[in-house]
């Protein structure tokens, strides 16, 4: 073990990029008591990260890199008996991982499904699972699965919203499912101390969709927003909507 243990620990998959990647820098910023460990499908990529994450000024926590691949199971499986040998415990696990590799106005053939549910569905049930010793381990331990207002069936016919109507039918279903799958870790995990959500991080110039470029040309919010959303659940201030679908500045959706 290192002597990061002493430090609040937290995994977030799909940390080389996007939403995941800010989230490791803002959090990494905010204090010296967070060790955060960047969960990353291409090891060498996490690396990478990891090097520019630590020599970029204002950083005052310390991070990690552990391979973590969520469509493998055996990936999945050794990155978790990694954390518990180096570190004994985790206390925040961030299942941020996601695709959507559809395009708008485009129905997704089967492949495309597949993919897509495999990734954002299937990834954080086994990433989870595989945890749950590890995180038993923490005296406070705290799921999130990051999801979307896309996956609230009544944001459908919400035309507020940049994305209602008939719009990228794979990734909405897949996002509902995940919260079925949260609303059921809920229930599963809350009698043995665990704190559970699912956080929409808003609608940001990530890399989710392929079209970042153009909305940060339509002046969509920044990712960092949403790394913010992510510290406030770390530091409690979200604990009052524990077991809900939750976005930034307070907000509380219906599922």
């Amino acid at each position: 073990m290192t002597a990061n243990t002493e430090k609040e620990l937290i995994l977030i998959t799909g940390g080389t990029n996007g939403v995941g990647l800010e989230t490791v820098i803002y959090i990494a910023s905010a204090s010296p008591k967070y060790h955060i460990i960047i969960g990353a499908r291409n090891l060498s990529k996490g690396e990478k990260v990891h090097k520019d994450v630590q020599a970029r000024p204002g950083i005052q926590g310390t991070v990690s890199v552990v391979q973590l691949d969520a469509t493998d199971d055996a990936s999945i499986q050794a990155a978790a008996k990694k954390v518990e040998h180096d570190f004994g415990r985790l206390d925040v696990l961030i299942n941020n991982a996601g695709i959507c590799p559809e395009r708008d106005g485009q129905w997704p053939d089967r492949k495309v499904l597949q993919d897509t549910f495999e990734t954002n569905v299937f990834g954080p049930a086994i990433v989870t699972q595989a945890f749950i010793p590890v995180l038993k381990k923490s005296s406070s331990p705290r799921l999130v699965n990051v999801t979307s207002i896309m996956a609230s069936i009544s944001s459908i016919s919400d035309h507020s919203l940049p994305y209602s109507g008939a719009r990228y039918p794979g990734y909405r279903m897949s996002k509902a499912a995940l919260n079925m799958l949260t609303a059921y870790q809920y229930f599963q995990l809350k009698s043995e101390g665990f704190k559970v959500w699912a956080f929409c991080p808003g609608y940001v110039a990530s890399d989710i969709g392929g079209d970042k470029e153009e909305r940060i040309k339509q002046g969509v919010d920044s990712t960092e927003t949403s790394a913010k959303g992510l510290l406030e659940i770390v530091e409690g201030q979200r604990d009052e909507h524990v077991g809900c679908f939750i976005g930034r500045n307070g907000a509380k959706y219906e599922w």
